[in-house]
């Protein structure tokens, strides 16, 4: 039952955003893919800065990011991550690795361990996870780019309708 007002109430949230709908959209589009990237604990420095070089919307993208990226999404998105980067890179990497640093990311040790704990993976565990990420995100990415911009085109023109109405 909580699960399904939380879902409702982000949901709400995400439509009632005001704004330019590139802008609302792009941001929607930032948001996932960032969510979407095996990048946990830095998704939120990772979003003020695209978004902030790129004039997007902040609200979206962080919004989205928490529905996309969330305690019942991360081991698929993980998981995924693996599957992917071990077909495109070079190196092989092992699901039990990832496991263990996805428990205790899952157990919010604070940003300083939860760095170690990737960086103990080693640099080849990070392009792996990093490059299945992206190529995961990409095609969200893009679709949830244009998908939100007809909904916030929408949102917006009916909006304008009903205070012309006014």
């Amino acid at each position: 039952m909580k699960l399904g007002r939380l879902s409702k109430f982000y949901y709400l949230k995400f439509l009632r955003l005001k704004g330019d709908p590139k802008s609302l959209a792009a941001g929607t589009a930032i948001g996932v893919f960032i969510g979407l990237t095996p990048t946990m604990p830095l998704h939120t420095v990772a979003i003020i800065a695209l978004t902030v070089v790129t004039r997007t919307s902040m609200i979206a993208a962080m919004t989205i990011s928490w529905i996309v990226c969330n305690p019942l999404t991360y081991v698929p998105i993980y998981y995924f991550s693996l599957v992917i980067g071990n077909a495109v890179t070079p190196y092989n990497l092992s699901w039990e690795k990832i496991k263990a640093v996805l428990n205790l990311l899952l157990s919010h040790p604070g940003l300083g361990p939860s760095l170690q704990a990737l960086a103990n993976l080693g640099f080849e565990a990070i392009i792996v996870m990093v490059v299945g990420g992206c190529i995961l995100a990409i095609p969200f990415t893009i679709a949830s780019y244009y998908f939100s911009f007809l909904m916030f085109a929408k949102i917006r023109k009916k909006r304008s309708e009903k205070h012309i109405l006014k």
